[in-house]
This record gives structure tokens, sequence and C-alpha cells, in this order.
């Protein structure tokens, strides 16, 4: 079996982020190639895109949200992300469970003798008039029969779990302040949720597997969970294998991929890149050794925004006053500061922050 070392691999990943070069598609199909974007942040997506669609607007994003192409919403992992309409309507039954076990095992306490189905049955029968409320407006329509539990549990386990949600614009529009508006997915988008089916192959998570290593790939069953937040997806797996090729790592995994997926030569040059923060294009693994050292994984999680350099997360960013402050966790040679300063150039005029500098840290 093929053996790919974490540079080959890098390039692979790098190729179907569109960071090994920027893409002329539409922001839709964009963020359903990328089987979207982590956004708890709401204002990372714009960064995101911006490294990744070639002359890419802000205005592109927000016309995509209002127009209701993509969607805010809890799904992988429990945690926002940016989707497609059409994705978050296919997806979202095949979630649910994962979704409600990580809100009653986070407060396993506070919601200790809640029947599910009932609160679930309330917060769509309130809902049920079409209008938009906030977390603490819903939680106080339900406080009378449910007092017990703290309004956070409670709210959670509302919006994250039990009522499929899109969080509505203006939260998510460019340089905008908002806090989240919730209604149900299906009035938000005009569509019914589809069924999860019951089919022992489970074709939605099949769909998944597709969709994860056409953008992550190749990458172990572990790597799959990690991204998802689901149990491996074993039997969508089984039913997939003999469409899938497959490799194995320097670790010894066994990797699976998409046959005709692009997997660039390991010494395909790599531009620089400017990532936003929780990007999945290192949260999406369980081993992100093909883009991040061990040392640094720490970052990857605590909200730092990281730099790529070579296809590796060498420097962190943030943006303090008029500076654009890059931060390398190794040095930098002059070739690869001068490169960083350009993209950083490029960043600082897409954020329209008034930076006038890029200031890298000696190391």
């Amino acid at each position: 079996m093929t053996v790919l070392n974490a540079r080959a691999l890098n390039r692979a990943t790098l190729a179907r982020q569109y960071l090994l070069e920027r893409t002329t598609a539409p922001v839709r199909e964009a963020v359903s190639h990328l089987s979207g974007l982590q956004a708890q942040e709401p204002q990372e997506p714009f960064t995101g895109l911006w490294s990744r669609l070639r002359d890419f607007t802000p205005g592109r994003l927000d016309r995509a949200l209002t127009e209701r192409l993509v969607v805010r919403t809890h799904l992988m992992r429990r945690t926002v992300h940016l989707v497609t309409g059409d994705d978050a309507l296919a997806w979202r039954s095949r979630h649910d469970a994962m979704l409600l076990q990580r809100v009653m095992g986070t407060y396993r306490r506070e919601l200790a003798g809640i029947d599910p189905g009932e609160v679930a049955a309330a917060g769509r029968a309130v809902m049920a008039d079409g209008r938009p409320r906030t977390m603490a407006e819903l939680v106080q329509a339900l406080q009378d029969r449910w007092p017990g539990p703290p309004r956070r549990a409670l709210g959670e386990l509302l919006v994250a779990a039990l009522v499929p949600m899109a969080q509505l614009p203006p939260r998510g529009l460019w340089q905008t302040t908002a806090g989240v508006r919730n209604l149900p997915l299906a009035t938000w988008l005009g569509r019914d949720l589809a069924p999860l089916p019951d089919d022992a192959d489970d074709p939605v998570g099949q769909q998944l597997v597709r969709r994860y290593l056409a953008a992550y790939g190749p990458a172990a069953t572990a790597d799959i969970r990690s991204w998802s937040g689901l149990a491996g997806l074993p039997a969508a797996v089984r039913a997939l294998r003999e469409e899938l090729v497959t490799f194995r790592d320097e670790r010894g995994r066994m990797l699976l991929d998409l046959p005709d997926a692009p997997r660039p030569a390991p010494d395909t040059p790599a531009p620089v890149r400017f990532l936003p923060a929780f990007d999945n294009a290192i949260l999406g693994y369980s081993d992100r050794s093909r883009i991040i050292d061990d040392a640094d994984l720490g970052l990857s999680v605590a909200g730092e925004r990281a730099v790529l350099v070579d296809g590796r997360v060498a420097a962190t960013w943030t943006v303090h006053g008029r500076r654009l402050c890059v931060t390398p966790l190794r040095p930098l040679s002059p070739r690869e500061r001068e490169a960083v300063e350009e993209e950083g150039l490029g960043l600082a005029a897409f954020l329209d922050r008034g930076i006038d500098r890029v200031a890298i840290t000696p190391r």
C-alpha cells in the first residue's frame, strides 16, 4: 500500500481547500465544496473565503446569507457552521443524535429528568408563529413549564439540539455586530428537512464521507469522526469501500480517498495563506500533523489565527490598531518574511480597518 508522507498529505489538503490556488467558484459552490466553514466567530468566514476565493469581496458572502443560499446553524461537532441551505437540510437529521448527546452530556446534572421530546414539542409550538427569537426569549416562553434547569442549559438544548435553527442575518454580515436571532431552518429556507433514511448502509453518512474526502482527504476514519463529531460512520465507510482507494501515512494509519481527487506532488510550491480562527483546514482532522506541528496543536483550539508558510502553520496573526501583527512560531527566512508581508498587506486591504503596515515579530 502506498505510503503518503506528511508533505504529500499537506499538498492534498491545500489543493482541496483552495489554499494552493484560489478558486473562481461562487460563494455558495465554494462553501458547498468545503462542506462548510466553522463560524462561531461571525466575522472569521470572511477571512477564510478571502484566502480561498479569487477577487472575493465581503458583499458576496453577505448576499449569499441574505438570499438564504448559505446559512449559519449548529452542525458538525455541535459548533456553528456556515453551510449551504441544501446541506443544512440534507445533513441535519443525521447529526440530531450527536447534537443531543453532546448537549445532554455537557449539562448532565442540569438537565437530569428532562424529557427532550417534550421540550422539543414545546419549543416548536412557540416558534410556529414564524417570529425570530433570541435564545433568552425562547427559554422565557418555556420557563413556567421547566423552571428548574439553568436558562443556558435549557436554551442550548433547544437551539443547538432539539429544534434545528438558522441564525438569521444581520448576524454574520460583514463588519456587523448583532446578537443571535433564531428561526427554524425549515421556516427560514422554505423547505422541510430531509428525514433520516431507514437504511443500514447509511446513505446520508455516505454523502458526508464523500464530501469530506473531496475537501480533506486522504484521511482516516478517525479524521472523519473528528471533523463531523459523528461516530466514524462505519456503515457508510463499509458501503463505500469498493469505490475508494486506500493509502497509509507514516504513522501506519490507513487513509481513504476518492480515486480521482487531487494529490499534488509533495514538492508543489505552496503560497503564504492567512487563516481565520478555528479554520477547518486545521481542525478537520484527528491527526493534524499534515499541517501543524505537535508543539503548536494548542493554538488550533485556542482561537489563534494562523499563517501558513510552505503549507504549514508557521505563525499567528492578529490586528492591533493600524498594524497587522504576525508572530512567527519558527524563524522565517528573508524570502518567507517578504512573502508573509506581501500577503498580509493584501489581507489588510481586504479587512478595510485602516491597517497601514504588517509587523512581523523577530524570532
